[in-house]
């Protein structure tokens, strides 16, 4: 799986048909839909043996589960409770977090995890019968928990200080506010799209995908007047060559990097 990445993290906590509580991460997982709320993460049987998680067992005695989001600070503790103790061993304890009780389902929050999901389990499909076979746990969220100290002024998760990690191949992972940026979502009103960006510039060995796509997220190209007022302000032809379709390509990609998405447009056309 060293090639599917990066992965969000499922820390799931769940616990047996006598009450004793389990924790454990699964980087199958995803949201699915949003009305209503639900969540999929794949607990799969062990390959070595054909047995199943602790988790998948509980959730099917019980029919509930949280999930926990994982962000830096407590990435090691979630992977020391990926150990695999013996059942009944309580996971919180081992990995030094916190068991916060929850409002609608039985299992235990993690008090550290900046977002908890408390969750009713739907259903469960069992993807095959041989190790390595997921179990897609289908659960729907009855209700959420987000600690204020990640939210902004107008109530969203302030991405930044979140500070989510997701799991990558083999030991590696990934800290998403130190290698995250930002893609604009496309215009509500058409933008003219990449097919109606003039051929040559389509086919820059300087301008990549991305750079094309940004390109192609514009309502309308700059006028002819635009393009000169621009020239002049900016001493366009004084920083590069205009007859080199090189040099425009390079300083449209600066451009195009600092989300001056108008000012590369002006700059190829010109």
């Amino acid at each position: 799986m060293g090639s599917i990445g990066p992965r969000p993290i499922a820390f799931a906590s769940t616990i047996d048909a006598s009450g004793k509580p389990n924790l454990s991460p699964y980087s199958f997982f995803n949201v699915f839909s949003a009305n209503p709320p639900i969540m999929i993460f794949s607990p799969a049987r062990r390959v070595r043996n054909n047995t199943t998680k602790h988790t998948l067992e509980n959730a099917l005695a019980t029919k509930e589960v949280v999930i926990n989001v994982v962000n830096y600070a407590i990435v090691q503790q979630m992977s020391l409770s990926s150990t695999e103790y013996a059942a009944g061993v309580n996971e919180f304890e081992k990995a030094g977090l916190t068991m916060l009780k929850s409002d609608l389902v039985k299992p235990f929050r993690v008090k550290e995890s900046p977002v908890q999901y408390e969750c009713k389990v739907n259903e469960v499909v069992a993807l095959g019968k041989e190790g390595g076979a997921g179990n897609l746990i289908i659960a729907e969220v009855v209700k959420l928990h987000v600690n204020e100290a990640i939210l902004t002024d107008d109530l969203k998760i302030n991405q930044y200080e979140i500070d989510l990690v997701a799991r990558m191949g083999g030991n590696w992972y990934t800290r998403a506010n130190l290698g995250m940026f930002e893609v604009p979502k496309p215009l509500t009103s058409l933008g003219i799209g990449v097919d109606s960006i003039p051929q040559a510039i389509r086919n820059s060995k300087i301008l990549s995908g991305n750079d094309l796509g940004q390109l192609g997220n514009i309502e309308k190209l700059p006028n002819t007047e635009e393009i000169q007022q621009f020239i002049e302000t900016e001493k366009l032809e004084e920083k590069i060559d205009l007859k080199s379709e090189a040099a425009k390509h390079e300083q449209a990609k600066k451009y195009i990097n600092n989300g001056q998405i108008e000012a590369a447009w002006i700059t190829l056309l010109a």
